[in-house]
């Protein structure tokens, strides 16, 4: 029984029909591949669309701009270019076989055989082709059999297809967080055996990937089987003992409190404080994130929640709370308020401009914290505070007073 492409809406995005014809989908030059074909077989949405063609980088360029769509040469050396149409862009690539790789990195030679392009793939679920016209899916690898069972399987044999490209390992278990049921043992024991071979990498690609898998819906799972074959340490050597169990209770509190998985934080449920901020720093993430990484360690305090989220930031606040499995109702709804205060008020009580109203500044938004954030501060207060600024200057030969 021939299996066809289900209908589904980014099939219908706006001048891709169109570019599937000057691609030459008609004559057999163009299928879609990967993803959008795997996901849409499964039900799930698409966002990613991408096109294979018998095709050489040269000639899909020429076409593109006799049709006046605007081309951009991502990647000619490895046959990859983006045609950026209405809807967004789309990735088209030349039909490859590898010629030579390291690990690291492919020299590909270009090729019009469907066959040899789907031999070089990762796993049998992304070696599916689908004719753009008739939806016709071409599966030369049983990926779909796979894909119903839920099984992440090597295209081949494993060990060359680590051996060609080292970060498979890592995408092998993003892939089975992602789709996986059952484990495939042969792909299982080759990652294992291999593992050592992640630490040649960029760390870039191996935090694309790990960051990725952290919010697959079967990451907790994933974690543990890659910590029991002594993968995840290769990658994250910095692991605390327990962070595995703590990844799978910060999972738990997301769910309850129904917030959305997200990677830095989930990475910090895996590393101890000590280490978050040189694991920022080896695995390259953004200045942004690897403050967040080195934030989301640190303890809650005894402040309380809304505190917390005052002096960090309720995103901030949330992390450490969700970490600490404590509850995040204080925050519903809850927006930080503005100190109802200025330093002019108290230089106009008589304090002198400078580091005395700062610091009297602090000791009053510390006891306006404490006081559950009123809408605004006693006067008595106020002078008290510019009082005893006043005093302690008084004591160390400072009046104080403008």
């Amino acid at each position: 029984m021939e299996l066809t492409l289900p209908d589904a809406p980014w099939r219908e995005r706006e001048g891709l029909r169109e570019l599937t014809d000057v691609l030459g989908s008609g004559d057999g030059d163009a299928r879609y591949v990967g993803g959008a074909v795997r996901d849409t077989l499964l039900g799930l949405p698409v966002s990613d669309v991408d096109i294979a063609t018998r095709l050489p980088p040269t000639q899909v360029l020429e076409r593109l701009a006799a049709a006046g769509v605007r081309a951009v040469p991502t990647g000619l050396a490895h046959g990859t270019v983006t045609a950026v149409l209405p809807s967004g862009p789309v990735e088209i690539t030349t039909l490859r076989r590898d010629v030579a790789t390291d690990g690291r990195h492919a020299v590909v030679a270009f090729s019009g055989d469907w066959l040899e392009d789907a031999a070089r793939r990762d796993f049998t679920m992304n070696a599916l082709y689908a004719d753009p016209s008739t939806g016709r899916i071409f599966d030369h690898h049983h990926g779909y059999p796979d894909i119903l069972a839920g099984r992440v399987r090597f295209i081949g044999d494993p060990y060359r297809r680590i051996a060609e490209d080292h970060l498979r390992i890592l995408r092998f278990f993003r892939f089975h967080a992602r789709f996986g049921e059952e484990v495939d043992a042969d792909g299982l024991d080759a990652c294992a055996a291999r593992a050592n071979d992640l630490m040649a990498l960029s760390r870039e690609r191996i935090a694309a990937e790990l960051l990725k898998l952290l919010v697959a819906r079967g990451a907790v799972a994933v974690a543990g089987l890659m910590t029991d074959h002594g993968i995840l340490r290769a990658v994250l050597p910095e692991i605390a003992a327990d962070g595995v169990a703590r990844l799978d209770r910060l999972a738990a509190a997301e769910a309850a409190a129904c917030v959305a998985p997200d990677a830095v934080r989930r990475l910090a449920a895996l590393v101890p404080s000590e280490a978050a901020d040189d694991v920022g720093a080896r695995l390259k993430l953004s200045t942004t994130d690897r403050k967040r990484l080195v934030s989301a360690t640190s303890s809650v305090g005894g402040e309380g929640p809304r505190a917390l989220a005052y002096r960090i930031g309720i995103p901030g606040a949330v992390d450490r709370l969700l970490l600490a499995g404590l509850p995040l109702d204080d925050l519903a709804d809850w927006a930080a308020p503005r100190l109802p205060l200025s330093g002019g008020t108290l230089v106009a009580r008589g304090l002198s401009k400078g580091p005395d109203v700062a610091r009297t500044l602090r000791a009053l938004e510390t006891r306006w914290i404490a006081d559950g954030f009123p809408t605004s501060l006693p006067d008595a207060l106020i002078d008290q505070a510019v009082a005893d600024a006043m005093n302690a200057n008084a004591a160390s030969g400072d009046s104080g007073r403008a």
